[in-house]
């Protein structure tokens, strides 16, 4: 372990990614959550050191960009990444005096940062690698308050208000359109029994025959149906900060962490078609009574926020000596 950090000063950490948004947000949210002045450095990576990062090979402190090259001249104290790329780029930071923290499995010997932190369905061990339960990412109470303030109209909606979060099929889930017409439909008409709304919001993932049948929702209905920018600015942050209770597609372990972080009981749609590590991350949510499977009653629990970015970020203090 490289000397401790001290924080007589502002300190200075940057985050480091490769533009992917699911890096972006775990290494900044974890950077913001442990300094308000942290900083962003997106990599610029280019051939060879592109496809064999983490691995150093010669010249690697020019392989990354220029805006990398010229960081790396004056190493942070503190350098986070997530992603190959970034392993790279904290991986060379370390020679040069910073500690180094790794988000994300970097599939070679973790003894190569001071700290790796993944999910633990990863099955990954080292004396510093440290597990979550999913990803990491900015969702608290001060992020769901800031999304109440500016998405004010849907504090508007009638309440109970169901809130629909879509991904789409991918190898570890093998979703249909047939089911996913039919969610839509069982969840629109339950909005219509209660006197309640019932908002569906797309992702990147989501096949353009679903966002067709989220558009074809009885507009009777109160609620949103985000299909994509033309419907307006993403209320993603607004509709997780108004939701009474939420469903979730299973195939994306960063949109399920982010939901099990809001005060809403969480359900997950099409349990069993999941399999893989998104299935053991769903099953360890299971077990620790944080969402269920979606049935037809969708019966109210009490729901406790899922806050591991606050946990990691407080392990790190310890572990490297961080003075709040």
């Amino acid at each position: 372990m490289q000397q401790s950090i001290t924080q007589t000063n502002a300190l200075a950490c940057t985050a480091f990614h490769d533009g992917r948004a699911g890096n972006a947000r775990q290494a900044l949210a974890l950077a913001h959550a442990l300094t308000l002045h942290a900083t962003e450095l997106v990599l610029q990576p280019r051939a060879p050191w592109r496809w064999l990062a983490p691995r150093v090979l010669p010249g690697a402190q020019h392989g990354l960009g220029p805006a990398f090259h010229a960081r790396s001249q004056v190493a942070p104290q503190l350098a986070i990444g997530c992603g190959r790329q970034a392993a790279l780029a904290t991986r060379l930071l370390r020679t040069r005096g910073a500690q180094a923290v790794q988000i994300l499995n970097p599939r070679i010997d973790p003894a190569h940062w001071d700290i790796v932190i993944t999910p633990q369905h990863d099955r990954l061990v080292g004396s510093n690698v440290v597990h979550t339960l999913g990803s990491l990412h900015p969702v608290d109470d001060d992020w769901l308050l800031r999304a109440i303030s500016v998405f004010p109209n849907l504090a508007m909606l009638p309440t109970p208000h169901s809130v629909l979060l879509v991904g789409g099929p991918t190898r570890a889930a093998a979703l249909d359109d047939a089911g996913f017409s039919a969610l839509l439909q069982q969840l629109s008409a339950r909005a219509r029994a209660e006197g309640g709304s019932f908002s569906a919001i797309a992702s990147r993932r989501t096949p353009a025959a679903w966002r067709a049948a989220m558009g074809a929702v009885d507009v009777r209905v109160p609620g949103l149906r985000w299909r994509d920018t033309g419907d307006g600015a993403n209320p993603y942050a607004g509709l997780l900060a108004n939701a009474d209770r939420l469903i979730c597609t299973p195939d994306s372990v960063n949109m399920l962490s982010e939901a099990a972080a809001t005060h809403a009981p969480l359900f997950v749609w099409q349990l069993k078609r999941v399999q893989g590590r998104n299935r053991c991350f769903i099953d360890s949510l299971l077990n620790t009574g944080r969402v269920r499977a979606l049935d037809e009653a969708m019966t109210e629990f009490a729901a406790t926020p899922l806050r591991e970015t606050a946990r990691i970020a407080a392990t790190i203090r310890q572990r490297l000596q961080i003075n709040p």
